[in-house]
């Protein structure tokens, strides 16, 4: 199967990497699209730049997170479209192309898992893996329509998947639905089965809110208020742009440690809006970690203290609707600042989020978020089906 079988471009161009289950168990039958930075035994992870699959070799294992899927009974239908080395938001690549929004055909799918988002999206899989570092998981489930949840850093496994900042990467995922995005995540977290803990006690991020394009921040709070939620909570422990320049720096930093080496030894060409941007992670000054570390142990202690173990907070998945796909530049760095502000808050304290493709704005989808305190994901997923209109 090649990719001019994939009208939507969510996988990558070429021979489709195919594999059958290993096992049977709650996923049987069920379709896995895999991010391209995440190893599938006998296919190349490109991650996204010609660059980086000439100077790798093809693994020869699965990735943990692929290998427990698999022993689940899914299947692998193909390896999706990434940003480059996953250094993006919006969900272009300058080689594979920009697959193609289902929801909005006419505006970006957002990165850096857009491919997995768009697969599932388009019914090209049930479910998909991605990672999500400062919300490649969280913003392209908005953009394109669909459930996805980012895990509480380190419950899943990273083995077989591209180092890029590894304080902050996780192993994300898409469904289709919310009874799937529980049942993949009870296979991938290792939980035996459904929690039996009360459930969480809804609140508002009220300043989270604030950073969202107006329409965006007025459908939440609409659904807020529709569904009974009046407690207000504040988020940004500490102001939202420097939440916004801790992570760059310190994602940065960590960038230059993972893959550093290799560009300077390398010198790959990246695409033109990728390029500056390892440009400028590599320019980044080393003596800023020390300061910047503290300041995000401080940040997490912060926040995981204000959040507790009982509440999931309602936020943006993303500030606004999916970008035009000829957006501006200035359209372009709006959009990343508050993005990345909003992201950060899971990735510096390390928590779960989950995203429900529960509103539209204007006739497009708006993800609907709930973020919660570390090693709640179980019950963030028992959220999602509470949730759930239909109640799958």
């Amino acid at each position: 199967m090649n990719a001019s079988s994939s009208l939507s471009g969510a996988f990558v161009p070429g021979p489709r990497a195919l594999r059958e289950p290993t096992g049977t168990g709650v996923l049987d039958g069920l379709r896995v699209a895999v991010k391209d930075l995440i190893d599938v035994a006998g296919s190349a992870s490109t991650c996204g730049n010609p660059d980086w699959a000439a100077s790798h070799a093809v693994p020869t294992q699965d990735a943990a997170c692929v290998a427990m899927l698999r022993a689940a009974g899914a299947r692998i239908v193909g390896k999706t479209v990434t940003d480059e080395l996953a250094f993006s938001l919006e969900g272009e690549n300058a080689f594979h192309g920009t697959p193609r929004n289902p929801a909005a055909p006419e505006r970006l799918p957002g990165g850096s898992s857009s491919g997995s988002a768009v697969a599932v999206a388009g019914h090209e899989a049930d479910l998909a893996l991605g990672t999500d570092t400062g919300g490649s998981v969280r913003v392209p489930a908005s953009f394109c329509g669909v459930h996805a949840m980012r895990p509480t850093h380190g419950r899943i496994s990273l083995t077989g998947v591209l180092p890029f900042a590894e304080s902050y990467d996780t192993v994300g995922w898409f469904a289709r639905d919310a009874t799937l995005l529980r049942a993949a995540g009870h296979v991938l977290l290792g939980t035996r089965r459904h929690a039996d803990a009360q459930p969480l006690r809804l609140c508002m991020a009220e300043d989270a809110l604030a950073l969202a394009e107006p329409a965006v921040a007025q459908a939440l709070r609409a659904w807020a208020q529709a569904n009974g939620i009046t407690e207000k909570r504040q988020a940004f422990v500490r102001p939202w742009r420097e939440v916004q320049e801790a992570y760059s720096v310190l994602q940065g930093l960590e960038i230059c440690a993972a893959l550093g080496p290799w560009i300077r030894e390398r010198r790959p060409t990246f695409g033109p809006a990728i390029a500056p941007r390892f440009a400028g992670a590599l320019a980044l000054d080393p003596t800023l970690d020390a300061t910047w570390r503290r300041w995000r142990e401080e940040m997490r202690r912060e926040l995981v203290a204000k959040l507790g173990p009982d509440e999931a907070w309602l936020l943006p998945a993303a500030p606004g609707l999916a970008l035009p796909l000829e957006a501006s530049g200035e359209q372009r760095g709006a959009f990343y600042e508050r993005a990345l502000a909003l992201g950060a808050l899971a990735g510096h304290a390390g928590l779960p989020q989950i995203v429900l493709p529960l509103l539209q704005v204007h006739g497009l989808p708006v993800g609907l978020s709930f973020i919660a305190g570390p090693g709640q994901d179980e019950r963030l997923l028992n959220l999602a089906l509470a949730l759930s209109p239909t109640k799958e």
